[in-house]
């Protein structure tokens, strides 16, 4: 696997991970102390690589289709506990200090507030902070 970033080697570790055909993977980040699951966004190499060497969540955004540091916009940072890889070796599992104690666009804790009841999607969990305080005019759509 081609490191994109042409200054830096790519470690022996990356080559474990198993990419998807669009060179990405799925991570789960999670509350180091609470266990609490707060978010799952993609990660492609240079991501990876810069959340191991920086300490801090970096994610692939799909829709811009660039780099994205959890946090930038929002100072909702994630710092990185530890990085683990899943038995397939397919799915990263951040364990985080959730900075702000936000995680969503949402201005919810965790992304994962809807539980299914009867049917439903029913919302469990409550807005801790004005998405349009946190983000502006922009109003959250999406992750940072």
């Amino acid at each position: 696997m081609q490191d994109s970033s042409p200054s830096v080697s790519t470690p022996e570790w990356l080559a474990q991970v198993r990419w998807n055909a669009d060179g990405l993977v799925p991570a789960i980040a999670q509350d180091a102390v609470t266990g609490d699951i707060l978010m799952m966004a993609w990660m492609n190499a240079q991501a990876l690589v810069l959340t191991a060497t920086e300490g801090k969540a970096i994610y692939w955004s799909r829709s811009r289709g660039k780099l994205w540091r959890k946090g930038e916009s929002s100072g909702h940072e994630q710092l990185i506990a530890e990085i683990r890889l899943d038995c397939d070796a397919d799915v990263i599992l951040l364990k985080v200090e959730q900075k702000g104690g936000i995680a969503c666009h949402t201005g919810r804790r965790s992304c994962f507030y809807q539980r299914l009841q009867d049917g439903e999607w029913v919302t469990t969990d409550p807005v801790l902070r004005d998405p349009e305080s946190i983000y502006g005019g922009k109003g959250g759509a999406g992750h940072e």
